[in-house]
């Protein structure tokens, strides 16, 4: 098992208007000694925007913005913006977040060659209705079961006018082109898929249409293990290492006492990053204090932001929905555990196939037995 290192509590909510309910999920970039923060900040009523911190070294608060650095313009983000990732390609800086109407969650792009004006690109991802997508998905029967077994989570929505839009969410670009491309992750539940293209103006509904007629062949990670059972989520960028692409992304499981998320890894090839070189098989971190278990969401440690100080991993992560919180790791002992679970079969990783696994033949509900029975799970701000 790796030692991982909870750092504590970075943020919590203020005063301020705009982050008067909740703090989480930063997005994490590193320059020289001083890493920049941009979180989602939620205001009473669950609305949500963009805030701004900046730490001297991993942990020391150094700057924090009393209005936030991007907030709620167009009517498809009404109810908010959430979630970032960052990443500087080049000379500009690719700031990627989920906008919500209340209705759907999308991923949408903003651009800045200074990280301090940003200008938004809008939606990114596919705009097509569920029932559309499983109409272009749902005659592959080597697909996932629950890539079209979603429909009661639509239902659920309040959506008397059929507006819903196929949820994705968590886009993260890999921090450099590949192959001289423009590569990035994006999360269609319950697996995480990926994306190549030359050019943004690429991104088209037609270019979407024909990415799903084909999709099974863009999914890089299917949930697989216990801890990750409901769906899966890319988190942090990739870090590059000389083993491959280091990718944190978290984990859903729905047990007896709700939904518990955690973080996990994997690996993935340098120059083929659609393949899965390592995957660890437990969690890397999960749930573990109070201010972890309980919150506006209980039972979340939901990373999305990473950054390397003198050979230590530091991991930013929403804690319950309700702050941030951070978590290091020495990054070689990291990356040996896991290049010790090389994927022999990669078929396994995003297909439909029953996996064994020896030592997590363990019910689902046994890997939980260390926390504390809780109370039910307060008021969600929305399904992740």
């Amino acid at each position: 098992m790796i030692k991982v290192t909870k750092e504590g509590i970075l943020l919590s909510k203020s005063q301020l208007e705009f982050e008067n309910e909740a703090v989480m999920n930063p997005a994490a970039i590193i320059d020289g000694g001083t890493v920049h923060l941009i979180y989602r900040a939620v205001k009473e009523g669950n609305f949500s925007s963009l805030g701004y911190c900046r730490l001297e070294g991993p942990l020391k608060v150094d700057e924090r913005w009393d209005e936030p650095i991007l907030s709620s313009e167009m009517e498809y983000e009404s109810h908010g913006l959430e979630d970032p990732r960052i990443v500087k390609i080049e000379e500009c800086y690719y700031l990627t977040y989920t906008v919500y109407d209340g209705i759907s969650a999308l991923g949408a792009l903003a651009l800045s060659r200074d990280m301090k004006m940003f200008k938004k690109h809008g939606i990114i991802t596919p705009m097509v209705h569920y029932d559309e997508f499983v109409s272009l998905v749902g005659s592959d029967k080597l697909l996932h079961k629950n890539y079209i077994q979603n429909q009661l989570f639509y239902e659920k929505l309040d959506d008397k006018e059929g507006n819903a839009l196929t949820w994705d969410k968590d886009v993260v670009f890999f921090p450099r082109k590949i192959n001289g491309q423009l590569v990035f992750l994006h999360r269609i539940r319950p697996g995480i898929q990926i994306v190549t293209i030359n050019t943004l103006n690429e991104l088209s509904q037609d270019f979407w249409l024909n990415y799903l007629k084909n999709f099974r062949d863009h999914i890089v990670l299917d949930p697989i293990f216990p801890h990750e059972s409901s769906y899966i989520g890319s988190g942090c960028p990739p870090i590059e290492t000389e083993y491959g692409w280091l990718l944190i992304y978290h984990g859903a499981a729905d047990t007896e006492k709700g939904m518990y998320y955690t973080a996990c890894a994997a690996m993935l090839d340098l120059n083929i990053p659609s393949k899965v070189l390592a995957r660890l098989p437990y969690p890397l971190f999960r749930p573990d204090y109070d201010w972890e278990e309980n919150g506006i969401v209980d039972h979340v440690v939901f990373p999305t932001g990473a950054v390397v100080f003198n050979e230590r991993l530091f991991i930013y992560y929403g804690a319950a929905d309700s702050r941030i919180a951070c978590a290091s790791i020495i990054l070689e002992e990291l990356i040996t555990e896991l290049m010790s679970y090389a994927v022999k079969d990669e078929t396994n990783t995003h297909s439909n196939t029953s996996i064994v696994v020896s030592d997590l033949t363990t019910d689902i509900s046994e890997m939980w037995k260390p926390v504390q029975k809780l109370e039910t799970t307060k008021n969600q701000l929305h399904e992740k």
